[in-house]
């Protein structure tokens, strides 16, 4: 329950590759091999067909509200590779990237571990559902020119990786305004964008940006930037496909010479283009995906509920953000730490802690539920729901032993009393 795998709708996706043999033998629409061109050299700029038809399906997942040209368009090896190129494009080592926590722990390694970028958390808390305030923007600001650290720009989860959350407009537009006044390039990770399955609906970065007639000023709009992936709307983390897309063409440049350090395979390319160009397969696919998810974080949250264990409301990913701070024995991340080995030894089910998210409250963890069929999800919920009874148990019968030992010693002390009170008569 700590990976954030989509394997809800891979049957959907293996019934099209039935249906399909001739993508999956690289051949074209005519029954020709196509082997040999996609064997050798491929221009490090993709296959602008896949290009095209992955423009239309970003499109199409945000209701076509927004735009892309597949011109500023960069492919990567998944998004992990597409976070650290933009890292190398906008920052120098030692300068910084505003993040709002909690935030994916893989960020940790995605945009420092090579670039010599810093992360400066903007700390948000429950009192607010963990929304990002501008009080919490400009105090992580204020914390990094403290440190004499030059900030480059912030980068947000949307929706959010691990709280399941999608931003509002006014969040957004909020954001982008702070990024003019600091003059700062603003990030949005938008990989989980097609798992939304509930309202709100998802609003892209740019979406936002148009509403606010931002689109007209360049300057603005080349300091936005998207990073997207199939590893969570399609469920193929594997294939390694990630992009970035920007409107600055300094950096769609330079992006592109380094995508040449983790490029997507060309069968890769070329597969998913014929997928993807299937506009009755991907409309169903959408639905379908997002209606299975809704049931199933329908049923995680509800079987937690009856474990008296709630989360955090949410309306996509692959995950809850549970609230177990009620369970702590203290309200430390030490006792975070003692119930998540509890869990993972007792119980035998992995979830992550929100100290691995940089959560500033403890006893906060994220539950992923898409990676696993419904019968082992039930049961993790059984498991869960023992567990809690056992715990519930044990601090009773702790309890009555601690009032027993404190009526004992209230005898004792009486008694004591009595008898010295005797020897003084």
């Amino acid at each position: 329950m700590g990976l954030a795998e989509n394997q809800l709708s891979f049957d959907l996706v293996e019934s099209w590759l039935r249906k399909n043999p001739d993508a999956m033998g690289l051949k074209n629409k005519e029954g020709e091999s196509v082997f040999r061109d996609l064997a050798l050299f491929q221009d490090y700029h993709g296959m602008p067909a896949f290009k095209n038809e992955l423009v239309e399906y970003m499109a199409k997942i945000r209701g076509n509200k927004v735009k892309f040209d597949p011109k500023n368009l960069v492919l990567a090896a998944g998004a992990t590779s597409a976070n650290e190129t933009l890292m190398f494009c906008l920052a120098d080592p030692g300068e910084a990237i505003l993040l709002p926590t909690p935030y994916y722990p893989g960020f940790d390694r995605d945009l420092r571990w090579r670039t010599g970028v810093e992360i400066v958390p903007i700390h948000c808390s429950s009192s607010n559902g963990f929304r990002i305030s501008m009080h919490a923007l400009e105090e992580a600001y204020e914390r990094a020119q403290k440190l004499n650290l030059k900030v480059k720009g912030v980068l947000i989860t949307n929706p959010s990786n691990p709280l399941g959350t999608t931003m509002t407009k006014d969040e957004l537009q909020s954001l982008i305004t702070f990024a003019i006044h600091k003059n700062i390039h603003l990030i949005s990770d938008e990989v989980f964008s097609g798992t939304v399955f509930d309202s709100p609906c998802f609003i892209s970065i740019i979406e936002a940006a148009m509403d606010s007639n931002l689109e007209r000023n360049t300057d603005v709009l080349s300091r936005i930037h998207i990073v997207y992936s199939l590893s969570k709307d399609l469920g193929l983390p594997g294939f390694r496909v990630g992009m970035i897309y920007s409107n600055n063409q300094t950096v769609v440049a330079a992006a592109t010479k380094m995508s040449s350090f983790g490029l997507v395979s060309s069968q890769t390319q070329y597969l998913l283009s014929c997928m993807l160009a299937n506009k009755k397969f991907t409309g169903k696919y959408m639905k379908e995906n997002q209606r299975r998810l809704k049931r199933r974080k329908e049923m995680l949250v509800s079987g937690l509920k009856r474990s008296g264990i709630n989360c955090l409301k949410s309306n996509a990913g692959l995950f809850c953000w549970v609230d177990m701070r009620h369970m702590l024995t203290s309200n430390t991340f030490e006792a975070e730490t003692d119930l998540w080995k509890k869990i993972l030894c007792e119980v035998g089910l992995n979830i992550s802690p929100g100290s691995s998210c940089h959560c500033s409250e403890p006893g906060w963890f994220r539950v992923c539920f898409a990676n696993m069929n419904q019968s082992t999800l039930e049961v993790a919920l059984r498991r869960i729901k023992g567990f809690v009874e056992r715990s519930r148990l044990n601090y009773q019968q702790n309890m009555g032993g601690f009032s027993r030992r404190l009526l004992s010693n209230w005898v004792r002390k009486l008694s004591s009393a009595d008898h010295r009170e005797e020897q003084e008569r």
